[in-house]
């Protein structure tokens, strides 16, 4: 486990996580509709990678109720507020979270499973140093037929400069920084996983949608 970047984790948001999805609720923009857009097939297995409190794993469950669910985050007190989240939805049969780095992670061990359907990031590779390797590490994840699945933060770039300037500085102070290579990282692993790659501008700039589909 890369016990540096959990401990920081846990420590930004031992407080935050009490409240995090309402004071995200607002500028955390495409993530319900990356779910809408999921689809496992019947009895299929979703996994999302960066989970936080399992307010999209508890949204993914519901949306798709044939399908079961995974979490991992490397945060012990997200997830900690995410195994509650998920008793009182009543999913505790259907979903399932663990304490793991997504940039090195065993699937198999932690829920008896080496690939799944759909694999999503919301919001989290703006958050995780190695990002390019937990990118990786995700798309080497997905079963055959399935899909990967991003939504973060974009460059702002059909945005006024100062609104640029002031977000990412906000943003900053959260340990989030919005990657420009995004895109030409998802068309670089497309390329080498032989999958169908896109990436697409959503609200101005302000979020960006990319995804693998093997």
């Amino acid at each position: 486990m890369a016990g540096g970047h959990g401990e920081l984790m846990d420590r930004v948001y031992r407080t935050q996580r009490h409240i995090y999805d309402l004071s995200r609720k607002y500028y955390l923009l495409g993530r319900d509709g990356l779910i809408a857009d999921l689809a496992p097939p019947p009895g299929g297995a979703i996994l999302e990678i960066g989970c936080g409190t399992g307010r999209n794993l508890v949204a993914a469950a519901r949306r798709w109720p044939q399908a079961q669910c995974f979490g991992i985050d490397i945060s012990e007190a997200m997830l900690e507020t995410a195994r509650a989240s998920i008793r009182r939805a009543g999913l505790a049969g259907r979903v399932t979270v663990a304490r793991a780095d997504a940039c090195d992670f065993d699937a198999d061990a932690l829920f008896g499973r080496a690939a799944f359907d759909r694999i999503f990031i919301s919001y989290a590779l703006s958050m995780i140093p190695d990002w390019k390797a937990a990118l990786v590490q995700a798309a080497q994840h997905v079963a055959p037929g399935g899909r990967l699945e991003v939504v973060d933060f974009g460059q702002q770039e059909g945005l006024p400069s100062l609104w640029k300037q002031g977000l990412f500085g906000w943003l900053s102070q959260f340990h989030v920084a919005p990657r420009a290579e995004l895109g030409p990282l998802i068309a670089g692993l497309a390329r080498e996983t032989g999958s169908a790659g896109y990436c697409r501008s959503l609200y101005r700039g302000y979020a960006l949608r990319c995804g693998l589909v093997r």
